[in-house]
């Protein structure tokens, strides 16, 4: 029980009343922080899934860009390996003798 004062006890009740007030409000207001916590976590959440959205489709782009020049590059480096081989074989002066005796004898 309160003790007797000097205050006005109108005083003291609206005191008590804002006091209880604060009190029943406060479980209100934390779940509201709570929600809010929750939707700024989703935003992040979908934020850093668009982006690694958008950086999986650059990474697929540019394999894709790899992969299509080296189909293009294909007969340029068979014909450069072959080239290579010939050169390094002794068949290049076979295959050099045989066009020039197919010359000769046309």
């Amino acid at each position: 029980m309160a003790y007797p004062t000097l205050v006005n006890s109108r005083i003291t009740d609206a005191v008590t009343q804002q006091n209880v007030s604060v009190l029943a409000s406060a479980p209100a207001i934390a779940m509201g922080t709570i929600y809010q916590s929750a939707a700024h976590s989703i935003g992040v959440l979908y934020q850093n899934a668009t982006l690694a959205q958008q950086q999986g489709a650059i990474c697929g782009q540019a394999a894709t860009n790899q992969g299509v020049i080296q189909i293009y590059a294909v007969n340029t480096m068979a014909s450069a390996v072959a080239a290579s081989k010939l050169a390094r074989s002794s068949k290049a002066n076979e295959l050099l003798t045989l066009l020039v005796l197919a010359r000769l004898l046309r």
